[in-house]
């Protein structure tokens, strides 16, 4: 699955080179304009790395990475016209992962997020399940299709999570009841195949395979 990366940064033309060399390099890139948007991009995707601006309308990038580290240790790299030491010391002191000043090299600035992604590989607090264009963030019972938060019931979130941890294998009506529903239930198990045509609805995304007679699988990528 493509990483996925968050570009926060006010100058339209250095945003769209920034989107344009990242793309071609392999990721996944959202953009923000400002630091009230970048927030809101940062609560409705799931981000492997963050490229943030200091000088920010609305909101400035310093006030924008303090806040997402009271949430999240997703790597930050600061992209800023401030040279001044102290900026540099108060960008790491508030843990950007780093901090590059402009105007700067394309190719090393798509090696230093290599190296970033390297370095913090696992190292995030997001517990995440993924499978194609689809995230389940285990920790905060929330899922994603390309990158678009969807509702789902909490039983319909576990029903999910259990199929997508169960990957190739089929999991019978009475497998998910007895793990879900407990051993004592002795309603109509016709009620996962409820759950089954809600979550489908909602994804819309064709990923759960219905086994006739047997039950439901969602098969590992070739």
């Amino acid at each position: 699955m493509p990483r996925r990366i968050l570009v926060i940064e006010d100058e339209t033309e250095i945003q769209n080179i920034l989107k344009a060399f990242l793309e071609e390099d392999g990721y996944t890139v959202n953009t923000a304009c400002d630091g009230v948007d970048g927030m809101t991009a940062f609560h409705n995707g799931n981000y492997d790395l963050i490229l943030l601006d200091i000088m920010l309308p609305k909101v400035d990038g310093f006030a924008v990475c303090e806040m997402i580290r009271k949430e999240s240790d997703v790597p930050i790299v600061m992209l800023t016209a401030l040279d001044d030491e102290d900026d540099q010391i108060k960008g790491f002191d508030l843990k950007v992962d780093d901090y590059i000043t402009k105007p700067f090299s394309m190719q090393i600035l798509l090696r230093k997020i290599s190296a970033v992604l390297r370095r913090t590989a696992g190292t995030s607090n997001t517990n995440c399940l993924t499978y194609r264009r689809l995230i389940l963030d285990l920790d905060g019972c929330k899922v994603y299709v390309d990158d678009k938060p969807i509702e789902l019931t909490y039983r319909e979130f576990e029903v999910l999570r259990e199929l997508l941890c169960n990957q190739g294998r089929v999991l019978t009506r009475q497998n998910l009841l007895n793990r879900l529903w407990s051993y004592d239930f002795y309603g109509d198990e016709r009620i996962v195949d409820t759950h089954i045509k809600n979550i489908r609805r909602k994804l819309d995304v064709d990923y759960i395979e219905t086994i006739r007679g047997v039950g439901y699988r969602i098969d590992k990528e070739t």
